[in-house]
């Protein structure tokens, strides 16, 4: 793929997720180069933050034309001052292409070999080490991205073919040199929101792939039930203006097209009732998990639309400072770094991911419920029933995580403390936003899975397993060649983590 200024987030995925090569684009490539030779001229004589002053609130002292180039390398090596658990590998990788991205835009006067490097790393798989733990999100992710910038001039460590290896040896190995630093290489790389974008992304990405997945289960589970389908109708979602659950009414109906199982209330009740009958046997309408899934799951995905958009356009921008504009022949002093419009899509993200985490929770329970249902045995035990166990023990563990992921659904946005003696007063936390917003989607994937789970071995003992729509029928399939249908009870975590290794590929 050609880079040259706008990336999409389809374009992330096929580098990132499809393990796409990237080549720049000569355009790219002479607007970083006019970028860089015009900062050079017009920062003689004249006081520019970050190119002959000091960082942060040091930037009252000057610093000396000899100096200048150390200075960089201080600030580097200062900053690489994380700690805590390393970043997956695809979200470091996301993190450098989104900072290749916005340093292409010629507005951060950096050498062209930054943006040389960066294309080699993601091309070969060497990705940085760069810890959870550092960065408020204020001046960008100053500590994560500082970790990046330490392995662009050949220090620190990377991982490398499944291993953690110095920069030194990877670079010897592969034949690369470190980039060359000038006038404000170090600066440009760490005042950025890159790193909560990047992992921004991916966490984009997989909450599409929750939202895919939590509306083909409630799909399921109203074939289970036999629901009526009037709940589902353009008719009726159609009334409500909002495009997202429009959205999910119509996904739902595109996956029950072909199923035998749900029914239409003009079939059954609107046709005739005996006078005397006081109590109804069949259920007039479903719990709310099963007939308000276009309502609940409606919110996230426009939640996630626009998380999507903001994110785009992050990665698109120039998110450093000073920024350099050659057309204007200027250099303008801001805070383009702050990172709140992440750190609020983060928040907002989890915070809808674990509606749908408690949406999927109350759907287990339900068929786990025979007193609710009232077609299936107690935990869906196909067992003799007080002697085995069916699925009681991993509601334990779906409860559990979902609690965790209500705590976590706590703001970080509004968490902001000062530092850096108070020039950063007030400040974004969105990399630990992104972070927390990980764990969460994390945590939906495993609750989904044990109620995938659960659902097959629903539509195992009814014996739905030619009557359910061919979409259900394919999970169903699916999931079976992972887990067998069992009545005797069996250790389950080796199950778990491999259906949740299924999901993550749907």
């Amino acid at each position: 793929m050609k880079i040259n200024d706008f990336l999409e987030l389809k374009d992330f995925q096929k580098i990132i997720i499809e393990n796409g090569k990237i080549e720049l684009d000569e355009s790219l490539l002479d607007r970083v180069e006019a970028s860089f030779q015009f900062l050079k001229e017009f920062s003689k004589n004249k006081v520019i933050y970050g190119v002959n002053t000091g960082f942060g609130p040091m930037a009252q002292f000057k610093i000396s034309d000899e100096d200048t180039h150390q200075l960089q390398y201080n600030l580097i090596r200062s900053h690489s001052s994380g700690i805590g658990n390393p970043l997956p590998e695809q979200e470091v990788k996301a993190c450098m292409l989104a900072r290749l991205n916005t340093l292409s835009l010629g507005n951060s006067g950096v050498h062209q070999s930054v943006v040389h490097l960066l294309k080699e790393l993601i091309n070969r798989d060497i990705t940085p080490l760069i810890f959870e733990h550092g960065g408020v999100g204020a001046s960008g992710d100053l500590v994560q991205l500082a970790h990046l910038a330490l392995v662009l001039i050949g220090e620190g460590e990377v991982f490398y073919k499944g291993r953690r290896k110095t920069t030194k040896e990877v670079f010897e190995a592969e034949g690369l040199e470190p980039i060359k630093v000038e006038i404000r290489e170090g600066l440009a790389l760490m005042n950025g929101t890159s790193v909560m974008s990047g992992i921004g992304i991916v966490n984009a990405y997989k909450a599409n792939q929750l939202t895919d997945i939590s509306i083909r289960l409630s799909c399921a589970i109203n074939e289970i039930v036999q629901a009526y389908d009037d709940h589902l109708s353009e008719a009726l979602n159609g009334t409500k203006k909002h495009y997202g659950q429009q959205k999910v009414a119509e996904r739902m109906r595109t996956h029950l097209a072909d199923s035998k199982l749900i029914r239409k209330r003009e079939d059954h009740l609107y046709t005739h009732f005996e006078e005397q009958e006081k109590v109804f046997k069949e259920k007039v309408q479903e719990y709310y998990s099963l007939r308000c899934v276009p309502q609940i799951l409606g919110p996230v995905l426009d939640t996630l639309e626009y998380t999507e958009k903001v994110l785009e356009n992050e990665i698109n921008s120039a998110n450093d400072n000073p920024i350099i504009n050659v057309e204007d022949k200027h250099v303008y002093h801001g805070g383009n770094f702050h990172g709140d419009y992440i750190s609020l899509e983060m928040d907002k993200l989890k915070i809808v991911v674990t509606k749908l985490t408690m949406l999927a929770e109350r759907q287990l329970n339900y068929l786990l419920n025979a007193k609710i249902n009232e077609i299936l045995p107690p935990f869906v035990n196909l067992g003799k029933l007080g002697f085995n166990f069916g699925m009681q023990g991993v509601q334990f563990t779906a409860t559990s995580t979902t609690a965790e992921s209500q705590m976590l659904s706590n703001s970080m946005y509004v968490h902001s403390i000062p530092n850096n003696n108070d020039n950063q007063d007030i400040v974004s936390m969105g990399t630990n936003a992104a972070v927390i917003c990980r764990k969460v989607i994390e945590n939906a994937f495993e609750v989904l899975t044990i109620e995938a789970i659960t659902i097959i071995q629903a539509i195992e003992y009814l014996g739905f397993q030619d009557k359910v729509s061919s979409s259900t029928k394919e999970l169903y399939d699916e999931i079976r060649k992972i887990v067998p249908a069992f009545s005797d009870d069996m250790v389950m975590y080796p199950y778990l983590e491999d259906v949740k290794k299924y999901l993550k590929t749907m």
